[in-house]
């Protein structure tokens, strides 16, 4: 059983058809679950459809640079297999303990640590700013990002195999997982609060991402995790607010009524910043 399930996601980089058909699956449930049970009334600019096509828009751009790397990411993974670089062969993992040691590295590196990055370092920030300039956080909000995003996101995943030593089986489990958790903590769905609460103090659940999405700091500056939220309880980044207090966009930075202008998100990065 397992040796099969190893061996479909050993080869899953090489079926791009089937990566396609789970994103776009994840999607498409989540829109059907926020449009029955919403968390908050959102106030589109034109419509839903108009606001799906932008994020979308950056989507298609996010998917295609990170194809272009995942050569690299075959390449460092099978560089560590040659020569037992790695946690997963320093420690002797065996399967299971590959597939939690390398879930955990490439949540830090790919999850929590590029996106505290991203919020700290001024430069970097402008690009995530894209991100953030959303105000109307849905399913569709989660790979709203600036194509230097995308990149940066890229070169810590790197980081995260190369430290782990992961296999690619491995990689690929935390990239299907990532991709369904990515479309599930933006959708705009309300869960009971026992649950969404019991959620959070293992994964980041709906609610605590949307506090991330908060226009004002220090909000904003708050729950950086990808799947597991134990990185920010650990590392003091944790914080609650309810959702009927979240307001989504900046409160600086960028117009907020531009936030569904496409070529102008394009730009922003490179133009001199709104303080």
């Amino acid at each position: 059983m397992i040796e099969n399930i190893i061996q479909h996601f050993q080869t899953l980089d090489l079926r791009p058809l089937e990566r396609m058909i789970i994103l776009v699956a994840g999607l498409l449930f989540f829109w059907i679950w926020e449009g029955a049970i919403p968390l908050l009334p959102l106030s589109y600019k034109k419509n839903k459809l108009r606001h799906a096509g932008v994020n979308l828009a950056f989507t298609v751009i996010h998917l295609i640079i990170h194809t272009f790397l995942a050569i690299f990411i075959i390449e460092i993974s099978d560089w560590c297999a040659a020569n037992g670089f790695g946690l997963v062969y320093w420690l002797h993992a065996g399967i299971w303990g590959t597939i939690l040691i390398v879930f955990l590295v490439l949540d830090f590196f790919g999850g929590w640590l590029v996106h505290i990055t991203q919020h700290k370092v001024a430069f970097l920030w402008r690009f995530h700013v894209v991100h953030h300039a959303d105000n109307n956080v849905d399913v569709t909000t989660g790979l709203r990002h600036h194509p230097i995003e995308s990149v940066l996101r890229g070169l810590f995943f790197f980081l995260g195999i190369l430290a782990s030593g992961a296999p690619m089986y491995a990689v690929m489990i935390f990239q299907t997982i990532l991709v369904a958790d990515t479309a599930f903590t933006h959708a705009n769905l309300r869960l009971p609060n026992w649950l969404d609460k019991g959620m959070s103090y293992l994964l980041v659940s709906p609610n605590m991402h949307k506090v991330h999405h908060h226009w004002q700091q220090p909000y904003t500056d708050s729950n950086y995790g990808a799947i597991l939220s134990v990185w920010d309880r650990l590392l003091g980044t944790f914080k609650h607010l309810a959702p009927s207090k979240i307001k989504y966009g900046l409160d600086k930075y960028y117009p907020n009524q531009k936030d569904e202008d496409f070529m102008q998100l394009l730009k922003q990065p490179f133009q001199k910043i709104k303080e």
